[in-house]
């Protein structure tokens, strides 16, 4: 079955021709599938019933289902668990600023970098999402607040350069003006620094923000941190983020997680001010947020300013980033793992229970 919310307009309109018919019917399609968010051909009223049955026997509208919606009591965010066509879950948020909602999308079910500091990486990666299934996380968000969406960030559970070619053309489709339209200026990508691949989206000249998950000014504190580092130094991870700015002109951000006594010290901030001097970047510190399974703790208020200064004194545009919705598992994987682990939980009792039967009535 064709994956029909996946194609580009010219693909739509290839696909439409093979099922002999005009090429108009392809863009009342995509307005349909990528404006309106239906989840079922019935809903394109006007579209022939014979050209609808046909739609119906040769390609399937893929879309996420709601399981689950979390509204924080601290600042309003909403983190929603979806359930995939074949059962798998991944998570979403909608984070509301005063520029616009901005939704933090899964590109994978799972993880497989190993990051230490991420839940979404602790069961491994289970499959890439497709283009559309990465659409409809946003799309389901619009359509149950009734508010646009305007900023998109690739930063949830998933790497999303080790699904390069579905998030590319996911970049494609949601930028596109037929449909959604979010600007690419809006669309930042994270990534933990896949050298290659970051040199190949350089080459696609889009517009989106880059964003670098460095986490460590020297190779062996990340190397602890990060297992990628054992493949790309951070040398070459900064090569190659000159060379992304060198073709596209997009400033660079770099995320640090601050871990209390990890990397969080003032020779680290240092090191770090002269790695990024002269690199045009932001600065992005993010007090990492604890996960049951490590050991991790947050870096302290006092000291989370103190390496904020010290990479002001490099000329370094900096940030803390706010933390939202703390009080409904708002870091990558936590709600989706805690949510498996309730489910495989209730199936072994279940399981306890009809062999407990069985014994009684053995």
């Amino acid at each position: 079955m064709t994956d029909i919310k996946s194609l580009d307009m010219e693909e739509l309109t290839e696909y439409i021709e093979s099922l002999g018919e005009k090429r108009f019917r392809a863009k009342q399609i995509y307005k349909w599938l990528h404006q309106d968010f239906v989840t079922e051909f019935d809903e394109m009223t006007n579209i022939p019933v014979t050209l609808r049955e046909k739609l119906k026997s040769t390609a399937e509208i893929y879309s996420v289902k709601p399981v689950k919606v979390l509204v924080s009591q601290i600042d309003g965010t909403r983190k929603y668990l979806y359930e995939l066509n074949d059962g798998n879950i991944i998570e979403s948020v909608l984070m509301r600023y005063h520029h616009g909602n901005s939704v933090c999308i899964s590109t994978q079910v799972g993880c497989r970098m190993g990051c230490r500091f991420c839940a979404s990486t602790l069961d491994g990666l289970e499959r890439q999402l497709t283009p559309s299934e990465m659409l409809d996380e946003i799309y389901r968000i619009q359509k149950d607040t009734g508010e646009r969406v305007s900023n998109v960030v690739l930063m949830g559970s998933g790497e999303p350069l080790d699904n390069f070619d579905n998030v590319m053309k996911f970049l494609k489709l949601i930028s596109d003006e037929n449909g959604i339209n979010i600007s690419q200026r809006n669309i930042t990508l994270s990534t933990c620094g896949i050298v290659p691949k970051i040199r190949e989206l350089a080459d696609r000249k889009m517009q989106i923000t880059l964003a670098i998950s460095l986490h460590a000014s020297d190779d062996v504190t990340r190397k602890e941190l990060m297992p990628v580092a054992n493949k790309y130094t951070i040398e070459e991870v900064l090569n190659a983020c000159r060379y992304y700015f060198d073709v596209t002109g997009r400033r660079i951000t770099f995320e640090y997680s601050l871990v209390a006594g990890v990397n969080d010290r003032k020779d680290e901030a240092k090191r770090l001010g002269e790695l990024l001097k002269g690199i045009n970047c932001h600065v992005n510190l993010i007090p990492v947020n604890p996960i049951k399974e490590r050991n991790f703790r947050q870096s302290i208020k006092k000291d989370v300013e103190k390496f904020k200064n010290v990479l002001e004194k490099y000329k370094i545009n900096v940030t803390i980033r706010r933390e939202m919705g703390r009080d409904i598992q708002g870091a990558c994987g936590q709600l989706r793992k805690s949510y498996k682990e309730n489910i495989e939980g209730n199936e072994k009792n279940e399981e306890t229970k009809e062999h407990n039967k069985k014994e009684g009535e053995w």
